[in-house]
């Protein structure tokens, strides 16, 4: 697949969330049966909410994969789901106050185009490029335990998140644990340019000097 037919929007259009739900449709509802309706996948409300961003990926402008970003955490909601923490010492909450912690969740590609390597690129490139603009310092996310696609290797082996928590609920309706990782933003950014891997140049392919230095200091 040419990598110029891979094109990554944020979704701020009705024609954009149609098209949002078209893949969150095809793999929460369809292929995996987590979520019972639409609108708890991607509601109206969430359109020109600064609070998060949705973001669209497209192949020759079919929509194939979307992932949202949380900026405002709901710390409530975890406390909801029971979390337990691998660390005891660790004060959970204290550090999802004192850190600027962005949550990425909802990322999906459609089956037929999960051997497309490219299209989960340029979701990744996109969340990170305006995450780090806007100066946070780590993404926390959930994989589910045991899952046929669960990224659990990709997000650790390459990403280099790291297992903090788990929880047996959630907002989707699936019968897997729930392992939180974290990821410190910084550390990535050091450890993929030290490396200068395929993956690292495409996540930094329309990075400018100024978003190479926001990314440098992402962590105090």
């Amino acid at each position: 697949m040419n990598k110029d037919l891979v094109t990554v929007a944020r979704v701020d259009s009705d024609r954009d969330r149609e098209d949002a739900l078209q893949v969150l449709r095809s793999v929460y509802i369809d292929e995996k049966a987590w979520a019972p309706t639409n609108d708890e996948l991607l509601p109206e409300t969430d359109l020109g909410n600064d609070g998060l961003s949705w973001f669209l990926a497209r192949v020759d402008n079919r929509p194939v994969g979307a992932v949202r970003v949380l900026y405002d955490l709901p710390l409530d909601l975890y406390e909801d789901y029971g979390i337990k923490v691998l660390d005891p010492s660790i004060d959970v909450k204290r550090f999802l106050t004192e850190n600027r912690i962005a949550e990425v969740g909802r990322f999906a590609v459609c089956s037929e185009e999960r051997g497309h390597f490219l299209v989960a690129v340029a979701l990744v490139r996109a969340v990170a490029t305006e995450t780090i603009a806007r100066g946070f310092t780590h993404f926390i996310t959930d994989v589910f335990e045991g899952e046929p696609n669960s990224p659990y290797e990709f997000h650790t082996r390459v990403l280099g998140f790291e297992p903090v928590a788990f929880h047996d609920h959630g907002e989707l309706q699936a019968s897997y644990r729930r392992i939180t990782m974290l990821l410190d933003l910084r550390r990535a950014y050091d450890r993929m340019k030290s490396r200068r891997s395929w993956l690292a140049r495409q996540i930094f392919a329309a990075w400018d000097d100024d978003m190479h230095r926001i990314a440098a200091g992402a962590t105090a």
